[in-house]
């Protein structure tokens, strides 16, 4: 008799702590999702911060190069202000890229904007942060994929569904042109 109330209580302690311990870990992944977004975030906002520096030495080289500034800084202006989601995050930065590249290529144009110093450490730092803002959104997005994966895997399926824990957004690029880095030519420095 003690055996099998020793076996009966064993299972409802299976039955209690299982479902306890996978919202937990739903609660860990759904934590950890936000918290990797805080970092995509901060290196945004960095890249944000580096464009109106880059616009005005621009500016000041190429003058008459008005509506690619403005583009620039249209850009910048929609992709720093808040979204509704990720996938709305994400158009605005990849037209805020290609707004980038163009400024980029508009300085090509003019070789004492090249040489300007200023520029080429703007260029580089640019260069910096997109390399920083792919990497961050590398390990936001291998978070979304794990709680993702979590929530549609039976038997957590049960547990994210009763305790309505839902699937994350990806932060995605939208054209395959915006996927490359930056192109930074710092000439023949």
């Amino acid at each position: 008799m003690t055996f099998a109330l020793a076996v009966l209580l064993a299972a409802v302690l299976l039955v209690v702590l299982l479902p306890v311990a996978s919202y937990n870990r739903f609660v860990r992944q759904r934590n950890l999702v936000e918290e990797s977004w805080k970092q995509v975030d901060v290196e945004l906002r960095r890249r944000y911060d580096l464009i109106p520096n880059l616009v005005e030495t621009v500016k000041a080289y190429a003058a008459h190069e008005r509506a690619t500034l403005e583009a620039v800084v249209a850009a910048r202006a929609a992709a720093a202000a808040p979204t509704a989601s990720r996938a709305a995050q994400g158009a605005d930065e990849s037209a805020l890229t290609r707004s980038l590249r163009g400024l980029l290529a508009v300085a090509e144009s003019y070789p004492l904007l090249k040489a300007d110093t200023q520029f080429r450490m703007l260029q580089g730092q640019l260069a910096e942060t997109e390399d920083r803002i792919a990497a961050a959104r590398r390990f936001y997005n291998a978070n979304v994929r794990g709680l993702n994966t979590r929530v549609e895997a039976f038997p957590s399926s049960v547990i994210a569904g009763a305790f309505h824990f839902g699937k994350a957004e990806y932060f995605e690029v939208e054209d395959l042109a915006v996927r490359a880095p930056v192109n930074v030519d710092l000439g023949d420095a």
